[in-house]
């Protein structure tokens, strides 16, 4: 069981006739290594999240609704269920043109049982494919922030690992210099004198 004292604060930076270079050394070590990690978790997650909310915003510029037409009956019918009405949503397929005259066919979302030439809105993107509607602008905020702070998290892990190898290989120096002041005055330690 090792033997611990209250915690002190800054106890690295206090004067002690104790301390060693290596102690002052791995002080500074440490306090790089956390603002390194700081400063790239920040820069990373800050340029991961614009990125993210530049490309959405570009699809809520480039991306367009077409009216659509359904190729086929949906599968299904509307259920009654005593006066409460539920309406399951199916895929169908559909048909439209893009912008260039091109005839295009995709899935839908739509409600079961809609007839065939019902119209439906798709979104398309500059080629006439099909893409998701695209989000909101808060919906983007959110993603970017997400997706930006995830990215900062990961960055932050090669600076406080690379401290963590430099740590170590400060502490197996510290230990031995240890060992070779122990070997040279442990045996002093023996003798007695009379």
């Amino acid at each position: 069981m090792a033997l611990r004292g209250p915690k002190v604060w800054l106890w690295r930076w206090r004067r002690n006739p104790l301390k060693r270079r290596a102690d002052r050394v791995e002080a500074w070590v440490v306090l790089g290594v956390w603002m390194l990690t700081v400063f790239v978790a920040v820069l990373a997650g800050l340029t991961v999240g614009r990125s993210v909310e530049d490309g959405l915003a570009r699809e809520r510029v480039e991306w367009r609704p077409l009216m659509a037409r359904l190729a086929e009956r949906a599968p299904g019918t509307a259920s009654e269920n005593g006066d409460v009405s539920r309406v399951e949503h199916v895929w169908a397929e559909a048909r439209w043109t893009a912008a260039d005259g091109s005839s295009h066919s995709g899935q839908v979302r739509v409600l079961e049982g809609s007839r065939a030439g019902s119209p439906v809105t798709v979104w398309t993107d500059r080629e006439g494919r099909q893409v998701t509607r695209p989000v909101t602008e808060s919906q983007a905020r959110i993603r970017a922030c997400l997706i930006g702070g995830v990215a900062g998290l990961c960055a932050a892990t090669a600076p406080l690992a690379g401290g963590r190898v430099v740590r170590r290989r400060l502490e197996r120096r510290r230990m031995d210099q240890w060992d070779a002041e122990w070997s040279r005055f442990g045996p002093l330690w023996g003798r007695t004198t009379g």
